[in-house]
C-alpha cells in the first residue's frame, strides 16, 4: 500500500493531491476496492507522522493525529518526486 500511495502522488501527471480511493482501487483486484481504505488511512498516517506524505483536508495540511472526515494525500512540498 505504501509504494502505490507514493507512487500514485509522485506521478508527474498527478495533481497536487490524489483522492485515498485512488490507491485502493489500483491495489482491488475486484470491485471491493472499498475494503482497502482502512489499510489507505493506516498507511497514509504513518506516512505523514513519518514526514512522507502531507493529508490535506480542504486543500490545507492536516496533523495526522487529528485527522476527521474527508481528507486527500500529496507528497511533501519540498519532494522532488
Amino acid at each position: 500500500m505504501e509504494a502505490a500511495i507514493l507512487a500514485l502522488a509522485g506521478r508527474p501527471d498527478a495533481p497536487r493531491t490524489i483522492a485515498p480511493e485512488e490507491p485502493a482501487r489500483a491495489l482491488a483486484t475486484g470491485p471491493d476496492w472499498q475494503s482497502l481504505l482502512p489499510l489507505v488511512r493506516r498507511t497514509a498516517l504513518r506516512l505523514a507522522r513519518e514526514g512522507r506524505l502531507v493529508i490535506y483536508r480542504k486543500g490545507k495540511p492536516v496533523d495526522p493525529d487529528s485527522l476527521k472526515g474527508v481528507y486527500r494525500l500529496g507528497l511533501p512540498p519540498d519532494d522532488p518526486a
